[in-house]
């Protein structure tokens, strides 16, 4: 269905996509994953000609659609576009929204319009809400009617950027049900994401990334399990793995836990483990270390996923000549890590000491 070709994107000089060469076909999922600043959004938004490119070629359907002879807005009426932002209007409410784009493009009368977009806010679920405004919605209410918005054009293919990022953590899964639902129905997409749990489940292939090229590219199993190239093994890896310094007592303990919880959604973790990884690093942290060293000396904390042994590694380390600060702590908080999970244990390196907690959810 899409050819890309050489394709090259500069701003201000500087190279962005350097040379980008990939195909798409019919009823394929793509996720398109890679740290900030590789390329990914704008890869979008040339496919749409949001943005011009600077050399190459994208053919969609066998058509070049950099030629100038090329009907944009045909091109676009069966390129859909789903963004970040949402991008709705704030003044209709969502079934005009939806109604906006039949109406004016595809020449449907405001009736027919109508009973499409009913149809299609029932089909993600929010039926109730057509007549409400974007500032009555929530952020996935809002992007579901965005995705509603994109069907109602019966585009051949759906470009998504970063769908789920200006979303709260609980609202997150309301969105990648919809996308998962399009994937089983044949739609094909083209997905720039974050959640790697969606890019892992629901894709056909994946597209990592770097150097303003698509570094590598692979069905989900290698891409996640057994990356080929340097550059993708050291995504994949950090990918499953957390970090935080803490400075003290005063630390924001409740945004930490915060954070841990969208790692391990991230992760495909369920909430109970979660929890648990949670409350070995409470007890790790405000139980054990933070009261043997005094709560002024700085604590590293890393968390290790690890997939295939379905089990988390919780690690502390910090500066200290102290090698008993298991014993050292509470009493209570040592027999709660003990009792809970299958090792703790402590280490040294040099200067800096390291208290281990494995915890397997299997």
């Amino acid at each position: 269905m899409i050819e890309i070709k050489n394709l090259k994107k500069i701003f201000n000089g500087t190279p962005v996509l350097k040379d980008v060469n990939a195909s798409v076909h019919e009823g394929e999922v793509i996720s398109v994953i890679g740290s900030s600043g590789t390329g990914k959004s704008t890869l979008l938004r040339c496919l749409n000609l949001l943005e011009a490119p600077d050399g190459g070629e994208i053919l969609f359907k066998g058509q070049n659609i950099l030629d100038r002879k090329t009907n944009i807005r045909a091109i676009r009426e069966k390129v859909g576009m789903v963004f970040q932002g949402f991008n709705l209007f704030h003044h209709l409410t969502s079934a005009e929204n939806l109604m906006l784009g039949p109406v004016n493009l595809l020449g449907s009368s405001r009736g027919e319009a109508y009973e499409k977009a009913l149809s299609l806010l029932n089909m993600v679920g929010l039926a109730e809400k057509a007549a409400a405004y974007p500032s009555e919605l929530s952020g996935g209410q809002k992007q579901r009617v965005a995705i509603a918005r994109a069907l109602a054009m019966e585009p051949d293919v759906i470009l998504f950027d970063e769908p789920t990022s200006a979303l709260d953590p609980t609202m997150v899964d309301e969105v990648l049900a919809i996308m998962r639902r399009l994937a089983k129905q044949g739609m094909t997409m083209i997905v720039v994401t974050h959640e790697m749990r969606f890019a892992r489940e629901a894709s056909s292939r994946i597209f990592y990334m770097d150097e303003g090229i698509i570094y590598e590219e692979g069905p989900p199993k290698q891409i996640f399990e057994s990356p080929r190239r340097e550059k993708t093994r050291s995504f994949v890896l950090k990918l499953k793995s957390f970090h935080a310094e803490i400075a003290g007592e005063t630390f924001d303990f409740y945004g930490l836990d915060g954070k841990i919880a969208e790692f391990g959604y991230k992760q495909g973790l369920a909430a109970k483990q979660i929890s648990l990884i949670q409350l070995a690093v409470e007890e790790l942290i405000l139980g054990i270390i933070m009261p043997a060293l005094g709560g002024e000396i700085p604590v590293s904390l890393s968390i290790h996923y690890k997939e295939d042994t379905d089990e988390a590694e919780v690690i502390a380390s910090a500066q200290t000549n102290e090698d008993d600060i298991l014993e050292m702590g509470k009493e209570f908080s040592l027999d709660i890590l003990k009792g809970l999970f299958s090792s703790v244990s402590s280490y040294r390196q040099d200067k800096t000491l390291f208290i281990k907690v494995v915890v397997i959810f299997k």
